[in-house]
């Protein structure tokens, strides 16, 4: 088994699309009519699966973001991450690491309905994603 992808309830199909291509992603395709709205896929370049889905229902518009706590994508330059964010109007916190030099470079960013997304930078060397080893202890 593994996880599949995360489906985001979006207020505006449009402005969402324009903010995560603006993250890298490419839309790979669209469902128009499901049972929960009109779907937007989204996948990132170096990814050979779609990750994101927007969900669209104009009846059921998002009003709150809470349930959701983040959502966390990687990039392999951060610093150039926030820079391309900024040339399309959007504004992420500075680039931050999470302890010490061997820890990853952490940034906070809001999607236009209000979802949390933490772009990390792994340092050299590290696998991409989370593993049993960045839980031991020394």
């Amino acid at each position: 088994m593994r996880t599949l992808l995360v489906g985001l309830r979006v207020t505006d199909p449009d402005r969402s699309r324009a903010f995560y291509q603006a993250l890298g992603y490419t839309v790979v395709g669209t469902v128009p009519d499901t049972p929960f709205g009109a779907l937007t896929m989204l996948q990132l370049p170096d990814d050979p699966f779609v990750t994101i889905e927007l969900v669209h229902n104009p009846a059921r518009p998002v009003t709150d973001t809470g349930g959701l706590n983040h959502l966390a994508i990687q990039t392999h330059d951060l610093h150039a991450t926030i820079a391309t964010l900024a040339a399309h109007g959007i504004q992420a916190d500075p680039a931050r690491p999470t302890a010490g030099p061997d820890e990853p470079l952490v940034t906070m960013v809001r999607d236009p309905d209000g979802y949390l997304i933490e772009l990390v930078q792994w340092p050299e060397g590290h696998a991409d994603g989370l593993t049993a080893d960045d839980f031991k202890t020394g």
